[in-house]
């Protein structure tokens, strides 16, 4: 082979191998170390104001980050608002009820004033989610860090995000299907362990589960009466009713052990224990460990904050996440 050959092929595989691994790009928990340093200080300051005055924040961004990266993945999408050639996700059912969005335009506009045009709108919601988890009394985990935001929305695509109607099978192919397994998916349940959900989400349960008349026989027979004082048939559907009775705004393993009492509040959280599967071991392994519930947890965030992140050139960086630049 001549030298000039050789050459044209040498050039050929480093051009190959830069496509691969800008395709591949990573996230770094490092990735902000030169542009904005002071990121993670800059956002923390935010949203333990913002939990001053709202308990519930902590839920509500981390609820707000997994409906964003069920999605066409962890992108920002789910914060635009509508626009021309824009049809925003929020005003998708599965959507509706989501909440904190002023909390992330808070500690964008904050950001921006520190290191503009650098952090994405993506990131704050990885970063907020993980502070104010550990800010619960939950665990901590080193954030990957690098998405860049999309400049669209999907809202027909809403339909991966997992319904509080649907059963384990269903809930578990949406899993598979961004590339989850069981343990993630009760590993992320388990954030259900604070916060609050509406009666419109667990009512059906109450009165007329699957068209029975009858009550769902997976729950606990006091826990059904405290449930319908709290959501009376006919009710106001937008009632709240916590998540985790016993701690509610605390970030623990109790979760589970509601689960195993049959006290969990939506249809998809105790199918996690009544329905036989590998999720029931799974279960039972966090009721009885709280650690090993944290260290499956921090690993199963950062599988989801790997779900199809736009890094490299694509993308863009807003400079207000309700909007694209």
């Amino acid at each position: 082979m001549s030298s000039s050959l050789i050459s044209i092929v040498a050039a050929i595989i480093l051009v190959t191998i830069c496509v691969l691994e800008n395709s591949n790009a990573q996230l770094s928990s490092t990735f902000y170390t030169t542009t904005c340093p002071n990121v993670t200080s800059v956002v923390r300051g935010v949203v333990e104001q913002a939990q001053q005055n709202d308990i519930r924040i902590g839920a509500k961004l981390i609820r707000v980050h997994f409906h964003d990266c069920f999605v066409n993945g962890c992108d920002g999408s789910i914060m635009l608002d509508n626009a021309d050639g824009i049809d925003s996700e929020k005003d998708a059912v599965p959507n509706q009820s989501t909440d904190g969005y002023d909390v992330v335009d808070d500690i964008k506009t904050a950001l921006e004033n520190v290191c503009p045009g650098v952090v994405s709108c993506a990131d704050i919601l990885a970063i907020a989610s993980q502070i104010l988890v550990s800010a619960n009394g939950g665990p901590t985990w080193e954030v990957q860090l690098g998405r860049r935001d999309s400049r669209t929305a999907n809202r027909a695509g809403t339909t991966a995000i997992p319904s509080p109607f649907e059963n384990l099978e269903q809930i578990t192919k949406k899993f598979s299907d961004v590339g989850l397994d069981s343990t993630d998916l009760v590993a992320l349940s388990g954030a259900h362990t604070f916060g609050r959900a509406r009666c419109v989400t667990f009512v059906h349960r109450l009165y007329n589960f699957s068209g029975s008349g009858n009550p769902d026989p997976t729950i606990d027979t006091a826990y059904l009466e405290t449930l319908r004082q709290i959501c009376p048939n006919g009710g106001n559907g937008g009632t709240l009713a916590d998540l985790d009775q016993s701690t509610r705004d605390g970030f623990d393993n109790n979760y589970f052990t509601n689960l195993q009492n049959k006290r969990g509040l939506l249809q998809t959280d105790q199918e996690l224990f009544s329905t036989s599967g590998d999720t029931v071991a799974i279960v039972n392994r966090f009721a009885n460990s709280q650690s090993d519930f944290f260290d499956s947890f921090d690993q199963s965030m950062i599988n989801m904050g790997n779900i199809r992140p736009l890094t490299g050139s694509d993308g863009e960086i807003r400079s207000d996440c309700k909007r694209v630049n």
